[in-house]
Order: C-alpha cells, then structure tokens, then sequence
C-alpha cells in the first residue's frame, strides 16, 4: 500500500513537472528576445544553483541524520562519489540538451518545439535496446507514429528539415540521455536534491563557456529578460527538474517519461493562450500523430505496473 502511494504521488509530481515545463517553453521563446540562447541557459542555471543550495543543505542534513545508525559504507577512494559522478554525468546531458533546444527555439515555435522534444518518450526505450532492455512489438509501432509526426511536423518540401526543428531533435536525444543517467543516479545518492544541485552547476558552467565565446551580456538586456530567467530558474530548473529527479528515483523511467512527454500538450496550449500561435493543419496532424506515439510507447508499462484486482 506504501509501495502503491509512493508511486501516485511520483506520477503525480512528474504531471506537475510537465506542466511547469510545458510553460517554460513560452519563457524561453519570450526571454530570447532580449538575450542570446547561452546567456539564457547560463543565468538560468545559475539562479536554479542559488535557490537549491539551501535546500540541498537541508536535505543532506535529514540523510545524515536519517543513517545516523547505518555502518558507513566502504567506498573506493579512485572513484567519485555518486552524487559528484551523477551530477556530471546529469549536467552534461541536461546542458548540451538545453542548448540545442534554446537554438532550435529562436527558429521555431513553442508549440513545435515542444512536440518535437517529446519524441524522448520514443528514444528512452530504444536506447534502453542497447544496455539489454529489448522493446515489445508496440514500441517499433510507436516509432513508425512518431517518424510520421515529425515528417508533417518537420520536414517541408524537398524533404528539408529547418534547421531549428534538427536541434529541437538534437535535443530530444541528449534529454534521453539525461532521463536514463537521472534514473540511474538517483537511486544511488543519498540526496536526489544534492544530485540536482550539481546538475544544475555543471549545466550553468557549460552554458558559461559558451555566453564567454559567442555573446556579450549587457545588463539591460538582461533586466528585460528578467522574469522569462526568474520563471525558468526557479520553477523551470529549481522545481521541475528536482522533481524529476526524487520522483524518478520510484518510477520506472518509461512510464516516467510518458508523463514528462505531456509538457508537449502544455507547451501547444501556453502558446496558443499567451502568445497566439497557431499550428497549421499539417503541424496539427503531425503533433496528433507524436502524442499517439507517446501514449502508445509507453501502454505496456503502464500495464505491468498496474496492480491486479
């Protein structure tokens, strides 16, 4: 019964995950129009470190407190702890992914961007295939849905891909990556939260290097692109993606990833609501068929982790 409480709660914290992401997909479009894609993933990062360094400072005191009791473990001095290990592992797919899809958004829509980057619920199973995880027959037809989504959604005439929509795509597998090495680390650290502070300054420094090389931050551009940094560091990066990692930690990452995937819808919607864009009827056909991949990749799941009557 705890078992079974723990997990809606989970499903629930990841619903509330993609909601805030789906969101942040207007905040990016909007901040971008003051600050260049580096400089924006650079201070949200940032501002995600700050707001969590208390927090993680709490939390690691209750796990101390916690194993008080427990025999310290033996761990190999040549190795990294797993929190550190994690954190790089975590922070380097969770900025390069943010940095493609900053780029891909300055020539694309919040709605499309959003879509495109919920084929990661296609990718985790399939990268899964390569560390022994073999899909069922109803993944491979998932994939067919969600190839055909993103032909309508993507590719125009001349069987060209906008460039933008390819970094979207660029995106959607390194995020794959962050959701395997996410549920991986955090079963293994004694804080996910500690876990997702080092995530979040590992991604800041990546994006720093290139704000360095390829922008020049001035700080009224800055104060413009205020509030889109504040929404994307506190609720987007310091909420959302702390979410994802402590309730990760009691999900399985496909039905996970299904959940996550609803930030598409959320992201169609806050476009439409805030900033009037609208889809053609391709584009519109092409999202039915990603979000029919989405729910149909990860069915098998949900099935095996529903408890029989």
């Amino acid at each position: 019964m705890k078992n079974e409480k723990t997990r809606i709660i989970s499903s629930l914290l990841l619903l509330l995950t993609a909601f805030i992401w789906g969101v942040a997909f207007v905040a990016q479009t909007v901040g971008m129009q003051h600050v260049g894609p580096w400089t924006f993933v650079c201070f949200r990062y940032i501002l995600s470190t700050l707001v969590l360094l208390p927090v993680t400072a709490l939390s690691l005191r209750q796990a101390k407190r916690a194993r008080a009791d427990a025999l310290p473990t033996q761990t190999d001095k040549k190795s990294l702890p797993p929190t550190l290990l994690g954190g790089l592992c975590c922070g380097f797919f969770l900025g390069t992914a943010s940095i493609a899809q900053q780029l891909g958004m300055q020539q694309t829509s919040p709605g499309k961007a959003g879509f495109i980057t919920a084929l990661y619920v296609v990718l985790v199973p399939l990268i899964g295939l390569l560390i022994g995880k073999r899909p069922s027959g109803r993944i491979w037809i998932s994939v067919c849905f969600g190839l055909c989504g993103l032909y309508l959604i993507s590719v125009k005439s001349g069987f060209t891909i906008e460039k933008g929509d390819a970094l979207v795509m660029l995106c959607a597998l390194l995020f794959s990556l962050q959701i395997l090495s996410a549920d991986h680390f955090s079963r293994k650290v004694t804080s996910a939260i500690a876990l997702a502070n080092v995530e979040f300054f590992v991604s800041a420094m990546i994006a720093l290097c290139g704000m360095l090389l390829f922008e020049t931050p001035r700080l009224p551009a800055l104060l413009d692109a205020a509030i889109p940094i504040l929404y994307a560091g506190i609720f987007s990066g310091g909420i959302a993606y702390t979410l994802q990692i402590v309730a990760q930690k009691h999900t399985d990452p496909t039905v996970a990833s299904l959940l996550m995937s609803l930030e598409s819808v959320f992201a169609l919607l806050a476009g439409f609501v805030i900033l009037h864009q609208m889809l053609s009827i391709r584009e519109l056909i092409g999202c039915g068929l990603v979000l029919a991949a989405v729910i149909l990749a990860e069915l098998p799941a949900i099935r095996r982790d529903t408890p029989a009557k």
